[in-house]
């Protein structure tokens, strides 16, 4: 400052005003500014000179309402050290708005450099480079904290007020796989599967005195049957399967995205279900992963009036940045009107069901009843022969292959598909059994102290620490406790408690693999496995998992197939890189099934996660009246299972499922179906509608049932419900019938003991809704 040699003639008060003004413009023209005020078209934020959001508000909406709480501050960027368990929230930060570059220093030294980019809907923001990173595993986007109390995404990590007074959502989104939904402390990536309490509306449900918000509670049952898991019908018993959203003792929502170096050795306690007994947790060396980190990674950050946030936010951002954008029909598979149940056989029997699909308006056929489809690389996906020689398809006429009877259904616009077991190697397939790859995810690794001959059953080892937990933390299964030496399976039940340790309960050649002479000094690999019930299988490392997420996409090429129901979809948690290993799993899928042509694969699965919200289409997990009863009309008549999982899908902007149901039988109705649809439409579900050939021609009202599905499904299909008829749709104590007017008008008739009452006309939407 010495240089500055400035006289002024003017009274006292102004010089300083004008001094400082000079003084401020001097200090920030080359140093930037400390505090940052940013908007999009509906969303505006401060970020303070610590680096912390301040202020987040609606600014399309008078008067402005302020969304951030004035007692937590959002740290805009934390770093994460996974050995002391330690987050560090920035101190200091300095904007250029030139480069567009934030600049967070941190009390551990660290500087990180943010690029902000606003676009018309969101803010883009990437982490460009860190400074002084050692020791730090992870950095994390949050908690970005709101004053919302409705509904909270835990999925994709928005908090959503849906009340008409203030109908606004702000949320995140990742714009790279390595980027995650939750938090740095996430152990393998993969959020507790458990219930939170939380009232979306504490006026209508107030919480009885001894709950209060946040509070956890474990799943019902034994921690083994999946359908006894839904347990509480209570609305304010909220399911979680993620931690992207949490909320506070208040009942505030926050969001957090994480990304973290996989890079480096690490070891986590794992278990998708922590808190039962039967799913205690497993401890796993988790594979390394050169060349995959957190530099680079970046968030979409948004606001908007939530009753646009899907089709005009979330949908802007995903075409923006080139996230996953699955379409059927030419409509992304997230826009209601895409909305579509699927048919799903039964009795094996296979004559009428492309008819019966087609009349319906359906777009895909589940062959359900084949039974599992196991992974095996060595049919090169052919899963009838070479020749397509194998013929299990069922028809009077003749049995079909499954290409042969993809292109039948090809005919009629309609795909066909099946249900693997996802990432399971199955015994006696090319990667599991007699010739086990050496490409496969292990718990633990450790050394053979003394050389074995192939009948010998004393295994010493160098390590006792972790080799007597049994098998995978799904069930302990202990048959699929087995460790790998060589291109040798052995199976074993614990270890002995005092040097020389050794392994016990030894049988050698597991799985028809064959005892071999292995050498002291070779590596003891403890294998991780699956579970029991026909799921049974091993896990394969990271680069056989692409492989088999590629298989997939040779099946659908080869055969003909669009469409997978992923049974044991949380098995690719199990290699402990959780979600990143979901989303790297369906982008080598889809990157695959793209290169050779393949254009739609529409996939449900066992689970929904951040992972796979962008690829999976439909999440109709289960069935029957655990999901939805038409008889009592409610959301799990047996358990809450439908109502939990319609108020987790319906919170993260996906469609709500409804399970395996519905079948037509002989005592089905036409009223049942009406209902069905109505409830469908309104809530905005999709279904797999169980087609008995045998069941379906008993029933007398069948043709009326098929002319009532495709009237609702055409009308859908054409956007003509109103957001705030949709409402009234969804309300199960009311009956509803709609008749087609021509291919552009319905009339939807509110009916009352058994009258119409006057007719409300529906028009398509010309628009496309978007």
């Amino acid at each position: 400052m010495k240089n500055m040699n400035i006289q002024y003639n003017y009274p006292g008060n102004f010089k300083r005003i004008v001094f400082l003004v000079l003084l401020v413009t001097y200090l920030f023209s080359g140093q930037g500014y400390a505090q940052v005020n940013l908007s999009t078209d509906y969303f505006r934020i401060h970020i303070n000179e610590k680096g912390f959001i301040t202020s987040m508000k609606n600014i399309r909406k008078t008067p402005v309402r302020e969304f951030s709480p004035t007692d937590k501050p959002s740290p805009l960027l934390c770093l994460y050290n996974g050995n002391e368990k330690k987050y560090y929230e920035p101190q200091k930060a300095t904007y250029s708005k030139g480069t567009g570059i934030l600049s967070l220093n941190y009390a551990n030294g660290s500087v990180a450099r943010v690029k902000i980019e606003t676009n018309t809907k969101y803010f883009k923001l990437t982490l460009k480079s860190l400074t002084n990173r050692q020791g730090i595993e992870d950095v994390q986007w949050g908690f970005y904290y709101t004053n919302i109390t409705n509904l909270l995404g835990e999925i994709i990590g928005v908090a959503r007020d849906t009340s008409e007074a203030v109908n606004y959502a702000i949320g995140m989104l990742a714009l790279n796989d390595n980027t995650l939904g939750g938090t740095s402390e996430t152990i393998a990536d993969a959020a507790p599967f458990q219930y939170i309490i939380h009232s979306p509306d504490s006026q209508r449900y107030p919480l009885p005195e001894n709950l209060h918000e946040g509070q956890v509670f474990t799943l019902g049952g034994d921690g083994v049957s999946d359908v006894a898991f839904y347990a509480h019908k209570e609305p304010y018993y909220r399911i979680m399967y993620g931690n992207a959203a949490q909320v506070d003792k208040k009942g505030r929502i926050s969001i957090a995205y994480h990304s973290r170096d996989r890079s480096i050795k690490r070891e986590v306690y794992f278990s998708l279900i922590p808190n039962m007994a039967a799913n205690t947790p497993n401890h796993i060396e988790v594979q390394p992963l050169p060349g995959v980190d957190y530099i680079g990674s970046s968030i979409a950050l948004w606001g908007s009036p939530d009753s646009i946030a899907l089709m005009h936010v979330i949908r802007n951002i995903v075409r923006s940045e080139g996230l996953p954008y699955p379409t059927i029909g030419g409509k992304w598979v997230k826009d209601p009107a895409a909305f579509v149940p699927d048919a799903i056989t039964s009795g094996g029997l296979y004559d009428s069901i492309i008819p019966y699909t087609t009349r319906l308006g359906f777009k895909t056929i589940s062959l359900y009843d084949q039974g599992f489809l196991r992974p095996d690389r060595g049919n090169e996906g052919y899963l009838d022969g070479k020749n397509f020689e194998k013929k299990p398809l069922n028809l009077t006429a003749g049995n079909k292959s499954h290409k042969e009877f993809s292109e039948m259904a090809a005919k009629q616009g309609i795909t066909i598909g099946r249900t693997p077991i996802t990432n399971s190697l199955a015994p006696g397939t090319m990667d599991a059994s007699p010739y086990p790859s050496d490409s496969l995810c292990y718990q633990q690794k450790r050394v053979l102290v003394k050389s074995l001959g192939p009948t010998d059953t004393i295994i010493l080892v160098d390590d006792p620490n972790h080799l007597e937990e049994i098998a995978s933390w799904e069930g302990h299964c202990a048959d699929l406790n087995m460790i790998k030496i060589g291109k040798e399976l052995i199976h074993y039940l614990g270890v002995s408690e005092k040097a020389p340790y050794r392994l016990l309960n030894v049988k050698r050649g597991y799985w028809k693999t064959t005892p071999a002479a292995h050498n002291a000094g070779d590596a003891i690999y403890k294998l991780q496995v699956t579970i029991n019930y026909g799921y049974d299988g091993l896990i394969p490392n990271m680069q056989l998992q692409d492989k088999i997420a590629e298989y997939y996409a040779d099946v659908c090429h080869i055969n003909g197939l669009g469409y997978y129901d992923f049974d044991g979809q949380e098995f690719l948690f199990n290699n402990g890189h959780g979600y990143y290993s979901t989303k790297r799993f369906f982008h080598h899928m889809f990157q695959r099934a793209a290169k050779l042509g393949v254009p739609y694969i529409r996939f449900t699965g066992a689970t929904l996660s951040e992972g796979s919200w962008h690829y999976q289409s439909i999440w109709n997990v289960g069935g029957g009246k655990n999901l939805y009863d038409v008889d009592t009309r409610e959301w799990g008549s047996t358990t809450s299972q439908g109502k939990d999982l319609r108020d987790v899908t319906y919170a993260n902007f996906f469609p709500v499922g409804m399970g395996g149901n519905f079948p037509i039988k002989a005592s089905s109705t036409v009223e049942q179906y009406e209902h069905i649809q109505s409830v469908s439409v309104g809530v905005g579900t999709t279904y797999s509608l169980q087609l008995n050939q045998k069941d379906v021609e008993s029933c007398p009202q069948k043709d009326a049932i098929f002319e009532v599905i495709r009237t609702w499904e055409n009308a859908r299909a054409a956007n003509a419900f109103s957001r705030s008829l949709k409402k009234e749709l969804a309300d199960p104590a009311k009956s509803w019938r709609l008749q087609q007017v021509d291919n552009n008008n319905w009339k939807l008739y509110p009916m009352l003991n058994g009258e119409k009452g006057a007719a409300i006309v529906l028009t398509r939407d010309i628009t496309g809704g978007y």
